[in-house]
């Protein structure tokens, strides 16, 4: 496995980038929009194509490198189901498993910090943002954090895990890198109470000052989608109407870019042809699937995923392709459900 701790200075960031090495897929957890150059260079120097960027939640201390990085690398921009922010290409729940090739995360929802607060677990190690830090844990008093639900978090989760379970958190101010389980479970003060109620009273007497971004960073963070309308505008975006009105006619293939566990809990259009977004520059360029049908039959691609960020980055890349009859599904399965169009289950 390939694994860099990069680290912002500024904002006292940890990052990730996580592979595996066949085909290069990578992975990256809580990029700083600052440091996207650094991690480009990595990436290149890695011979790693980014695949997915995760926020572990909506963050208030710096400005997430989310968006930077789609739109530099196209990947797939990943936050938790209960994030605020505008769009994301995916979102996941707890129990989900993330995966990139030769690597896989179940994602553990852990609120307190914030409402929003993911923690992402390997078989050795657990990547716990700002909800368990080393000798400390995230502060609960601001976006909806909540220091009882922290504390459930914590006790009632994160300190199941088997003790030698490597601790990488989202920051760190006095220049540790990682811990374990059984030690912070040991020698993390704050984790030395007998009650919730304890923790509780020693979180809300921490009198900490707001976070120096806070008034910038949450407000760029709550909009990272990529823009739609920009797509639309060239006339490559159909809505919920057109949509339907061409699905079931015979020089029209439907597209379904989402993974297979995202399709199987949410559903999927009937008849669509399942290519999952990491696929689909090769299906796309000549030689590939998609591309041989396009151009052999004369069909028309009308691509769809979620939330539409991953279908408006493929009709992109089918334009330069020379698929100029590729459109997509503006606002994804969740427009389509929003109108109640009808979805089947795949099997």
């Amino acid at each position: 496995m390939i694994f860099r701790q990069l680290f912002d200075a500024t904002s006292s960031t940890y990052s990730y980038l996580l592979a595996s090495r066949r085909g290069g897929e990578a992975l990256i957890i809580d990029p700083v929009l600052e440091r996207v150059e650094r991690y480009l260079q990595l990436l290149h120097e890695l011979e790693l194509k980014l695949v997915k960027a995760v926020d572990t939640h909506l963050h208030a201390d710096h400005i997430t490198g989310l968006g930077a990085l789609r739109d530099r690398t196209h990947c797939i921009t990943v936050m938790g189901e209960r994030s605020r922010v505008d769009v994301v290409s995916m979102r996941v729940a707890d129990g989900d498993r993330l995966a990139i090739e030769g690597l896989e995360l179940e994602v553990l929802y852990t609120p307190g910090h914030t409402d929003d607060s993911y923690c992402f677990r390997m078989e050795d190690r657990v990547f716990t943002g700002d909800t368990l830090l080393i000798r400390g844990t995230g502060r609960t008093d601001f976006q909806n954090g909540d220091a009882r639900a922290q504390y459930q978090s914590i006790f009632g989760r994160l300190l199941h895990l088997p003790e030698e379970t490597l601790v990488y958190p989202g920051h760190d101010y006095k220049g540790d890198t990682v811990s374990t389980i059984g030690e912070e479970r040991r020698s993390n003060p704050r984790l030395q109470v007998k009650s919730v109620d304890e923790y509780v009273e020693l979180m809300s007497n921490l009198k900490l000052a707001n976070p120096k971004m806070m008034d910038v960073a949450v407000p760029a963070n709550m909009k990272v989608g990529l823009p739609q309308e920009e797509v639309a505008s060239r006339g490559w975006a159909a809505s919920v109407a057109e949509a339907r009105s061409l699905i079931g006619c015979a020089d029209v293939i439907v597209i379904d870019l989402r993974e297979r566990a995202e399709r199987e809990r949410h559903g999927s259009i009937a008849g669509a042809l399942h290519v999952a977004y990491p696929n689909l520059e090769e299906s796309i360029r000549a030689g590939g699937t998609l591309h041989a049908l396009a151009f052999s039959t004369g069909k028309r691609l009308l691509f769809y995923c979620a939330y539409g960020e991953r279908s408006a980055m493929a009709v992109q890349a089918a334009q330069e392709a020379g698929v100029t009859g590729a459109c997509h599904l503006q606002g994804g399965i969740a427009a389509w459900k929003a109108a109640g169009a009808p979805l089947e289950v795949p099997r």
